[in-house]
């Protein structure tokens, strides 16, 4: 009898692995490698690339135009992973105790993250529409929400965080689940009221989920480019200017793409330096570092 032939394991896997490990070499490893590359030189997409060394960063950080963005982009990150962290926090606490159309809620809270981004972007728009939209109607106002550069970038963190919620929330549900229940009933009947219990029992035991949430949420919101893209362009008078949405501007508008090249890797530098800071903070309040 013929013995049937084996394929072995390992070349199955291989061939099962191929498409992912392909499509990230071709769209994000070599595209990075190149953009550094291009960072040194000088290239308007037409023309042959120039070398010009460390030009364009030294040229960035003479620019006035490119402080301006990046504090644009701090403002719109600090508060936006703020709000996005602290009311899933709260949130995911008040949901985490069964009650009726407790799981209605986490769907409705969750409907946000899975909306597309062009549509959140449209209908946000038409609630802060000056004339016609919701929010002036609700809080009988005339605020010029996304025309003034006094109140565009709060609308902008306003819209980021209500997508947020719904993800965090639901990471930070998942952290409760892995909470032994018995660690917050054994405070209580020790006399911990339920805000001693929140503070001094489950925030700690959660602290590895918060964590990870921080990180997810800071790492997105130095990143942000859709929702200005969608909703202000910029502006008004670059009021919600940011760093990624700048670095398209540069590449695909000006045409600089040895100068958007750079700002890519000024960002990556500022993510990468943030990520490291929590990353070993961590051991000052995550429970079990």
């Amino acid at each position: 009898m013929n013995k049937e032939k084996k394929f072995p394991d390992n070349k199955i896997a291989f061939w099962f692995l191929l498409p992912c490990v392909a499509g990230c070499l071709v769209f994000i490893i070599i595209p990075v490698f190149c953009s550094f590359g291009l960072s040194f030189f000088e290239w308007d997409l037409l023309s042959t690339p120039k070398f010009v060394g460390f030009e364009n960063y030294t040229e960035l950080f003479k620019e006035p135009e490119f402080f301006r963005v990046l504090n644009n982009t701090v403002v719109y990150a600090v508060f936006t992973t703020l709000f996005a962290v602290l009311i899933p926090l709260f949130l995911a606490d008040i949901l985490n105790k069964k009650f009726k159309f407790s799981d209605l809620f986490k769907t409705i809270y969750f409907i946000p993250f899975i909306t597309p981004m062009l549509v959140v972007a449209l209908v946000w728009a038409w609630i802060f529409d000056p004339n016609i939209g919701l929010m002036n109607y609700i809080l009988r106002t005339n605020i010029q929400w996304l025309y003034n550069p006094d109140t565009a970038m709060f609308a902008v963190i306003l819209v980021s965080v209500v997508k947020l919620i719904g993800y965090n929330t639901v990471m930070l549900i998942g952290g409760y689940a892995g909470i032994n229940s018995s660690l917050p009933e054994a405070a209580k009947i020790d006399g911990a009221n339920d805000f001693q219990t929140f503070f001094k029992v489950t925030l700690p035991l959660l602290s590895p989920v918060i964590f990870f949430v921080l990180i997810i949420t800071t790492i997105s919101s130095f990143q942000v480019f859709d929702l200005i893209y969608l909703m202000t362009q910029g502006g008004p008078d670059g009021a919600t200017d940011v760093l990624v949405y700048w670095l398209y501007k540069n590449s695909f508008e000006y045409f600089e793409v040895g100068r958007a090249s750079a700002t890519a890797y000024v960002l990556f530098v500022i993510i990468a330096i943030l990520s490291l800071i929590q990353w070993f903070a961590r051991k000052n309040w995550v429970y079990g570092e």
